[in-house]
């Protein structure tokens, strides 16, 4: 059953699609029927950079049980670094 609820939220980071890295802006999350994954319904996420058009997109196609063991997984690495380590106020790297 598809539940039509799609959660939005501003992120900030890169992703990278056919034509290299870009930065992203948004990310949507939605448990819908998928395009490429095996199964009936999965946990899609969507991160996006709408600016940039529809090539600016990484989609990604999450049985249940893969979502819960990747939010497990990202609360244990962030866990593991001092606070603030990522943050987007952190000042960007220089090379």
């Amino acid at each position: 059953m598809c539940t039509y609820l799609t959660a939005k939220v501003e992120i900030a980071g890169s992703g990278k699609g056919a034509h290299g890295y870009f930065p992203l802006t948004h990310a949507t999350v939605y448990v819908d029927h998928p395009q490429h994954a095996p199964y009936e319904h999965t946990v899609n996420i969507d991160f996006l950079n709408p600016a940039q058009g529809p090539s600016a997109r990484v989609a990604v196609e999450l049985t249940e049980e893969a979502a819960l063991a990747l939010i497990e997984a990202v609360r244990t690495a962030l866990a593991s670094a001092p606070p603030g380590l990522a943050s987007q106020r952190t000042a960007p790297q220089t090379a």
